[in-house]
């Protein structure tokens, strides 16, 4: 299939996870702590509770799109994503993480991806909950919207766009 009958195909929707789909809040502890306590923070993400309001939001998009995933989680943690979205019912691909050694801010890696996506496929919609990265999306053309059933931690923030971690 050529690029051209991707883009004439179903549109994507893409959907972040933390603070989407996945309620990160029992683990923000670990960003709290000095020094940081990433990997803790990472693999304790295999416990996240299901916030329904994006899991909601996934299902509805899947009648009439294609659903990608686009997590600043670090590709070492894909086996545990997988396994969390397949524990709730959500389909575990296409999943799009952040190499282990990439510690851009959120919004810029985000950004990359999301240009590289749309050289084949139209994106019609993007669910995350990074004031950051809603904003340079928005910026940038793309049809974004912040999710705000979970409030955005200053913890996650400074680790999205400081620390370059999630």
């Amino acid at each position: 299939m050529s690029g051209r009958e991707d883009l004439d195909g179903r549109p994507l929707a893409v959907f972040d996870i933390d603070g989407v789909l996945a309620d990160v809040s029992h683990r923000l502890h670990h960003l709290r702590d000095r020094p940081q306590r990433w990997e803790r923070f990472f693999s304790s993400a295999d416990r996240d509770p299901l916030l329904e309001e994006g899991a909601a939001r996934l299902r509805a998009a899947l009648l009439d799109h294609d659903v990608v995933y686009l997590t600043g989680r670090p590709e070492r943690n894909r086996r545990l994503t997988e396994r969390w979205l397949s524990r709730h019912g959500l389909p575990t691909d296409p999943l799009y993480m952040r190499s282990d050694d990439d510690y851009r801010p959120a919004r810029l890696m985000k950004r990359q991806v999301l240009r590289k996506l749309a050289r084949t496929r139209r994106v019609a919609s993007v669910l995350d909950d990074d004031p950051a990265v809603v904003e340079i999306l928005e910026a940038d053309g793309w049809p974004v919207e912040l999710a705000t059933w979970l409030p955005h931690s200053s913890t996650l923030q400074e680790a999205q766009e400081r620390r370059g971690r999630t």
